[in-house]
């Protein structure tokens, strides 16, 4: 049984891990991260295999290694586009992690390495058209269609963050837009509307700190235990993702919305999600707003980035 050293560079930490073929995690060890530059986060990223494969046993010999990061991606050359607009240095991180630790790699964008785990592991067994809809630092979705990952021509597909939820909002989002739903129902958009509001509500209970981001499920606790703020906060997160979701539910019909990321992992938010959704558009949804069944979906996406690097096809036979 072959193992491959899977990456997942998130917003706030790089998790790595020894996953199997068959998509089973070993081993993980969390490192923060820093996407200021491609340069940067790729540096991060090295020092924390090297210190993986330093400080961490190894079950089984790494046949590659797989690293799942964000922004757009030219997984055929191995390419790191962009984090963002702005942030565009291109970057051949294959070449480079391959001279580095004499070990064949793949790269592919963080999401749709969740979403490809998704469909091999875990509800791609029962559906063929499927969202993978990940609500983290951002917000971001995979695209199973007709048994097929909807890639894009830019590698850009899935950014639905700046879908604009709320034409009258007064909520900035970078994109130059307004009332984007990443910029109200991401946990960093959670944090910047409680910033936003925290004047209007001097008897909140929500301890804020400087320079500390405001939890997603401190907001969601104290909103359910009646504070006023966090429980506006947190209603207007749960409509700008329902009015997501109905939206992306219209554009590929799809029978499956499976959610990842840390702010999905609340019920009490969940529910207040599925209170603003309508049954009329919902009809066709089979399975909505479902739990993904991996523990650690991105992880394992990685691995499979690495995987398809050294020609290993999802039945475990090389290409």
């Amino acid at each position: 049984m072959g193992s491959v050293i899977a990456v997942d560079l998130g917003g706030t930490s790089i998790l790595i891990g020894e996953v199997t073929v068959e998509g089973e995690v070993i081993r993980t060890k969390s490192y923060p991260s820093d996407t200021t530059s491609q340069a940067i986060a790729l540096h991060k990223i090295i020092d924390a295999i090297d210190d993986y494969k330093k400080t961490s046993p190894i079950q089984f010999e790494p046949m590659a290694i797989g690293i799942g990061v964000v922004g757009r991606v030219d997984g055929t050359r191995g390419v790191w586009l962009e984090i963002e607009p702005g942030k565009s240095q291109e970057t051949d991180v294959k070449a480079i992690i391959e001279s580095t630790f004499g070990i064949r790699c793949g790269i592919e964008n963080d999401v749709a390495c969740a979403t490809k785990a998704e469909q091999r592991f875990g509800w791609g067994g029962q559906s063929d058209n499927f969202i993978y809809l990940n609500i983290g630092t951002g917000i971001a979705a995979g695209f199973i269609v007709d048994g097929h990952y909807v890639g894009g021509a830019s590698y850009n597909s899935g950014e639905v963050g700046h879908m604009v939820v709320d034409l009258h909002s007064d909520v900035i989002c970078g994109c130059g837009r307004r009332g984007c739903v990443e910029r109200i129902a991401s946990g960093l958009g959670l944090h910047e509307r409680i910033l936003a509001l925290r004047s209007q509500f001097p008897n909140s209970s929500l301890a804020v700190q400087g320079g500390e981001r405001v939890t997603a499920q401190a907001i969601f606790a104290a909103a359910e235990s009646g504070d006023e703020l966090c429980a506006r906060v947190c209603e207007e997160a749960a409509s700008a993702t329902a009015a997501l979701v109905m939206n992306l539910v219209r554009v590929s019909d799809p029978d499956t919305i499976v959610l990842g990321g840390g702010v999905t992992k609340s019920d009490y938010f969940i529910g207040r999600v599925k209170s603003h959704l309508n049954s009329k558009t919902m009809r066709f949804v089979a399975r909505s707003l479902v739990n993904t069944k991996l523990p650690e979906p991105g992880l394992v996406g990685a691995a499979l980035a690495g995987l398809q690097a050294i020609g290993i096809t999802k039945e475990g036979y090389r290409i």
